[in-house]
Formats: C-alpha cells, structure tokens, sequence
C-alpha cells in the first residue's frame, strides 16, 4: 500500500471512530505525522486528496477542519465526473437511475405521508396543457426529487438527484420530438402518486421503472435512427 493511501486511511479510521467528527479540526500536521507514525510529506499529500473529495477542509492560516460530511457534499465529487459525460453515456447515467430510483421510490411508498401525497398531486395539477417542454422537465425533476426524499435516505436522494440532473437535455429533446409528452407525464405521474397513495410498493417501483425506461428507450431508438 502506497504510504499517502496508509495516511489516507489512517485518517478515516479516526473520522469513523469518532476521534474526529463533523467540524472539529485536526492536530496540526507534525503532531498528527509522529502520531500515525507517518512523514509529514505523506500526511500533506493525504489531506490533499481528502479535500478533494469535500472529506477534509483546508482554512489557510486556520487549520484543516473535518467538513460536514452531509450526503450532497460528499456526492459532488461524483457529480464533477458525470459532468464530463458525452453525450454516448446518457444511456448509462439512464440505466442507473432506471436500478435506484425505483428502490427509493419504493421506500417511499412505505412511509410516505398524506401531506406528501396533497402535495405531488398538487405539482401534477399546476402543469397546464400548455405548458413548454422546459416546464414539463422542470415539473419532471421536482417531482421525482419530492418522493426520492420521502425515502429518508439522504445518500440515495443526493445521488440520485446528480443522476436525474444530467439527462435534462435528453428529457427536453424527447419533450420537443414526440408527441403527447406532456400528457403522457402527467398521467404516468398520477399513477405513481395513486400507487403511493395506496402504500403499494411493488407497484409504485414498477410504474417508476416503465416511467424512466420509456426515456430511456426513446432516447435509444432516437441514437440508433440518428
């Protein structure tokens, strides 16, 4: 193991035994090099990489403070590597999301209150016949991230909420090119929410599977004819 992993590591553990937490700073580098029995040069290189990954906070002249560690800042990493994507890959980020937005969709239908429930029909309700195809996406996305965090899984919600945000121009492509896409939505909507309502899961994960799959095929039909 290379020795800037070791420190890397060693660093971890500390976070994962609550030595350090969310916030607290760490030993300044000499003092925590000789405790971990590491060169300071390694100790350097490690927290450099930790702050790339949000893990780790460098304040110069303050210190280097453990961040937050909340689920949407640990994720952004992850998000800078889907922004690269081509447009090739989009069926990939798809096929993701096509595996864990039905699983947190079914978490929802477990536990989901009535409120949540007044209120994605609400959402469904304020889309008019004509609206534009941006205003469908938009309704699109706030919809889907409105039951992703009725999961109550903060890490699946931001990871998923990454993924959805990078098919926009996909969704928007498919909304200006095929006919019938807003009532197509909307009804396709109304059917999870009904299937939510009612605590069905199994339902409620399968329409949220046939729903992101029709996307995901149209867009596949669309490549293969271009």
């Amino acid at each position: 193991m290379a020795v800037t992993d070791e420190a890397i590591l060693k660093i971890k553990e500390m976070i994962l035994s609550g030595e350090l937490g969310p916030g607290d700073r760490l030993p300044p580098e000499k003092e925590l090099s000789e405790r971990l029995g590491l060169s300071r040069s390694s100790m350097r290189e490690a927290v450099k990489a930790l702050e790339v990954i949000r893990v780790l906070d460098v304040r110069r002249g303050d210190g280097t403070f453990v961040t937050s560690l909340e689920p949407r800042l640990l994720l952004e990493a992850m998000s800078f590597v889907v922004d690269l994507h081509d447009d090739s890959s989009v069926l990939e980020l798809f096929a993701v999301r096509r595996i864990l937005e039905p699983a947190a969709v079914a978490l929802a239908a477990a536990r989901i209150p009535a409120e949540a429930i007044r209120d994605l029909r609400a959402r469904i309700e304020a889309v008019g016949e004509g609206s534009s195809v941006e205003g469908l996406v938009d309704h699109d996305l706030d919809f889907h991230r409105a039951i992703v965090a009725q999961a109550g899984n903060a890490y699946l919600s931001s990871l998923i909420d990454s993924l959805s945000g990078h098919t926009v121009r996909a969704r928007i492509w498919r909304g200006l090119t095929q006919e019938n896409s807003v009532d197509r939505t909307l009804s396709e909507h109304r059917a999870i929410v009904d299937a939510l309502e009612r605590r069905d899961t199994e339902l409620a994960q399968a329409l949220t599977t046939v729903h992101i799959s029709g996307v995901e095929q149209w867009l596949r039909d669309a490549a293969a004819s271009a």
